[in-house]
């Protein structure tokens, strides 16, 4: 019979733990009995869906019992101010887009958190945005500048849906109109689902959504992808351009990543991070993701803090350009 010594050694691997400072003895000293991961939206989601399969992971070991607790509101608010006032102790990890504290604060006048309320852990996974049209676009439009020459000839016509007023699906796309100078109607939607559905139906001209929303659409050949926002091509539609390499200055992406409470300790933050990293490298939350379109990967907590700072960075100067505003 295993002890939780070995236990924790067999799941985490000894070089992994030695590469984060933290030694096999200290982790086990300090797995709690139950901890929670706190979701922003409902059940049955992407987000929701991924924070369960970590938690399978990571039962018995960061913790004797994991528990998911969905905070569905606001758009992703209500489970950040929760870890707010959570102990910090490492009994409770938030999994959240990164929109809520890239975006967010530059499209919000009053936020009930700001990034100093909270504590980077580990990046999930990154996901590029697709651009694509349907049965409302004539089959000669096949990139991304036939579709702005279309759009400029049939301006009644020329819209696009989004999973959300603010997303950063629907800034990038408005991002897109304004760098070339074409006036592209904004459809918001509550989520990609409806959206797609109208895209398939013609009833909108394009969406504006990530790319795993479009995989089984393009290909059953219903829709069409005209481009990726990624730095490179998504692993999941190599045959199609991203915006940058069809001459469009436009390079951004998705990721979910994992919080705790700002006052959480460094050793409690490497811990939960050297937990999490095996648990998101698995080969089944792997395979899990790329089902809909997202690659795994973990990171240390300095990645991750570098990664939010650069996109804040990012999106900060893209909301003022685009101008727009949550609030109106």
């Amino acid at each position: 019979m295993n002890t939780r010594r070995q236990f924790t050694q067999s799941l985490l691997g000894g070089a992994a733990l030695s590469a984060m400072g933290i030694p096999l003895a200290a982790l086990a000293q300090g797995n709690p009995d139950l901890a929670r991961i706190l979701v922003g939206f409902p059940p049955g989601g992407t987000t929701d869906a991924l924070s369960r399969r970590v938690a399978e992971k990571l039962r018995g070991s960061y913790a004797q019992n994991m528990l998911v607790e969905n905070k569905p509101g606001a758009g992703g608010q209500i489970a950040i101010t929760t870890l707010k006032t959570a102990p910090a102790d490492g009994s409770t990890l938030l999994l959240t887009p990164s929109s809520m504290l890239s975006v967010y604060p530059f499209t919000y006048s009053k936020l009930p958190y700001t990034l100093d309320d909270l504590a980077p852990v580990s990046v999930a996974c990154f996901f590029s945005l697709g651009f694509g049209v349907g049965p409302a676009v004539p089959a000669s439009v096949k990139n991304i500048k036939d579709f702005l020459a279309w759009a400029k000839s049939n301006p009644e016509k020329a819209n696009y849906g989004s999973p959300a007023a603010g997303s950063i699906p629907h800034l990038s796309a408005a991002l897109l109109g304004k760098m070339t100078r074409t006036d592209i109607k904004h459809i918001p939607y509550r989520g990609s689902a409806p959206g797609i559905a109208d895209l398939l139906g013609g009833q909108i001209s394009a969406m504006c959504s990530p790319v795993g929303d479009y995989l089984q659409h393009v290909k059953a050949g219903k829709l069409r992808l005209l481009g990726t926002t990624g730095p490179k091509r998504s692993p999941f539609t190599p045959d199609v351009p991203t915006f940058k390499e069809q001459g469009i200055d436009i390079a951004v992406r998705e990721w979910y990543g994992f919080f705790l409470p700002a006052k959480a300790s460094p050793e409690v933050r490497r811990r939960a991070a050297a937990y999490l990293q095996p648990a998101l490298n698995s080969k089944d939350v792997v395979e899990s993701l790329a089902q809909v379109g997202m690659e795994a990967q973990s990171s240390t907590p300095d990645e991750l803090a570098a990664w939010l700072k650069a996109d804040a960075d990012q999106w900060r100067g893209i909301v003022r350009d685009i101008g727009f505003s949550a609030d109106s």
